[in-house]
């Protein structure tokens, strides 16, 4: 039986992400990242935003995997 070989073809061309495609990308990951840290990290006591527990009880667990004090 005869094999055959497919011919080699070029691999494509990246482009590279102009910095100014990225940015509002990084902004918005980087907001949306402060404000989840902040309620895993300290919503809660003085600087609580949303009042009761169930914030605190929601993010309970990811508190003491990341190493916040909560108790």
């Amino acid at each position: 039986m005869a094999q055959s070989v497919a011919p080699a073809t070029a691999a494509p061309a990246i482009t590279p992400i102009s910095l100014t495609a990225i940015a509002p990308w990084a902004l918005f990951f980087g907001v949306l990242m402060l404000v989840l840290l902040y309620f895993v990290g300290a919503e809660q006591g003085a600087t609580s935003l949303i009042s009761g527990e169930n914030v605190h009880e929601w993010v309970h667990d990811g508190r003491h995997l990341l190493g916040f004090p909560c108790h």
